[in-house]
């Protein structure tokens, strides 16, 4: 054999040995963690739901308590109306206030929601007093100002603010299920379910995988067992006095202006706080079941920048601006099995870099593997001396990954069904190439952000699609 060719062969065999060797310890210590918490979601998965059914509230007490929406928007004019339009009609008789947030650079979205908040008292417009983008942070502060100089002028004050975005389906029930809540709890959260868009089933399908098993199984796990659960962002409803409660901390502002992801940080703020937080899957009076639908990304490079926006925000800023969270805030006492519970629920949340890591990583070893391979039928090289510690290893993380498979397809299924549950199972590979890039960018830009001290909305462009597959509604 050439001295280049035997060269050659030990570096592929040597590399290809080291990468599986990490890949395969990072991926069963991961499926050791997932494990954990599927086998714990087993256990409870039969408790019954806290919340009542919307259908049994009387409509007099309904329309006692007045809620006001905060939709924020920046270059939304493609979507925003038909939003407002689709809203409107389905809380016909509510009692609301829908509160749009604006810039004054941004005269496209201006001048498409003005005719309909001319004709509708029902929608306030507010424009912010900066050019956009800002962060949506900010531009939720400034509803918030709006909402307050409305109660003072007006002399009646909101039961609570619900969170949307520019481009949502909402459900005509879903104001009903939040008055409920919000008379228990400082927060309430419902499944937020993105549609199938026949464009694009790889790339924005595997947002319906992972969504169905998030909410269909990690927040509603973390809802049962009294620990913060994280908002959405949309589908979401705070209590009026939770809002001043962190509005009161944080100079008047309750929204993180600084943040990537601030949603996820009132979730985790309000269990610091001692205080209780819901995530209620249920059924509607007309059958079907109360969930915030909406669009996501259908290219890798918007959904690239999205996940990186949320890995910066969660994963890496967010440790910064929550540290692990102890035993509470202003004396909010917290037993200790809740405590290292929330730890772990944060460890998850903040995991998905290394996770990106060790899939590279496994990737990169089934690539020089491969090469291996060819070289043994090509250049007669001689097979790998592989270990029977490592064979065991690679035995068991194939055994997770099967499991791993099934639960994704068992919580795609209750939602789209048995094709989409199929298709659930390819979709995975394309969702850890999507959390590989991200993760990659959102070092980047945690990295900008850190020199910078500047955050900027890095929003997803919405567009109206016609091609939208409305989900299942199989009983949770």
């Amino acid at each position: 054999m050439e001295p280049a060719s035997a060269w050659l062969e030990w570096l592929v065999q040597r590399t290809g040995g080291e990468l599986m060797l990490f890949a395969s310890v990072g991926i069963l210590l991961i499926g050791i963690d997932d494990l954990l918490f599927d086998l714990l979601w087993l256990r409870m998965r039969d408790r019954s739901q806290i919340v009542a059914r919307p259908a049994a509230l009387p409509p007099a007490e309904v329309r006692d308590e007045r809620l006001a929406i905060f939709i924020p928007a920046w270059r939304e004019d493609a979507v925003l109306p038909a939003t407002l339009e689709r809203a409107l009609m389905a809380w016909a008789g509510e009692d609301f206030r829908i509160y749009i947030g604006c810039y004054p650079n941004d005269s496209a979205t201006l001048l498409a929601v003005s005719p309909l908040v001319a004709r509708d008292q029902r929608l306030r417009l507010v424009i912010g007093q900066s050019d956009g983008p800002t962060t949506k942070g900010d531009n939720l502060n400034a509803l918030w100002a709006a909402l307050g100089e409305d109660e003072r002028a007006e002399g009646f004050r909101f039961a609570g603010i619900v969170l949307h975005d520019a481009e949502d389906y909402v459900h005509p029930a879903e104001l009903s299920v939040y008055r409920r809540g919000l008379r228990d709890h400082a927060m309430i959260q419902i499944p937020v379910v993105p549609f199938v868009d026949r464009g694009s089933i790889w790339i924005g399908g595997h947002y319906c995988d992972e969504f169905a098993e998030a909410h269909g199984k990690e927040v509603a796990l973390r809802s049962q067992l009294g620990l913060p659960v994280p908002s959405a962002g949309v589908g979401c409803a705070l209590s009026r006095n939770t809002v001043t409660l962190l509005a009161l901390e944080r100079g008047g502002l309750p929204f993180r202006a600084e943040s990537l992801t601030e949603d996820y940080e009132l979730g985790m703020l309000i269990g610091a706080y001692g205080l209780s937080a819901r995530f209620v899957d249920i059924f509607g009076p007309a059958g079907d079941r109360i969930v915030s639908r909406g669009s996501f990304p259908g290219t890798v490079e918007t959904a690239v920048r999205q996940k990186a926006r949320w890995i910066a925000g969660i994963a890496l800023a967010g440790w910064d601006s929550l540290g692990w969270i102890g035993p509470g805030r202003r004396g909010a006492a917290r037993p200790r099995r809740d405590i290292w519970l929330t730890r772990w629920m944060l460890w998850r949340d903040r995991r998905a870099p290394l996770a990106a890591l060790v899939l590279l990583t496994a990737y990169v070893a089934l690539v020089v593997t491969a090469l291996g391979k060819a070289g043994q039928i090509l250049a007669g090289w001689a097979p790998p001396h592989s270990s029977e510690a490592l064979r065991t290893l690679m035995a068991i993380d194939a055994a997770i990954l099967v499991w791993r498979l099934g639960m994704r397809g068992h919580f795609t299924a209750q939602w789209y069904g048995g094709r989409q549950a199929l298709m659930a199972l390819p979709r995975a590979f394309v969702a850890n190439v999507i959390a590989i890039l991200a993760a990659r960018r959102a070092v980047g830009l945690y990295y900008r952000m850190l020199r910078s001290g500047k955050v900027v909305w890095d929003k997803t462009e919405h567009h109206p699609n016609p091609d939208h597959v409305t989900p299942g509604v199989a009983a949770p």
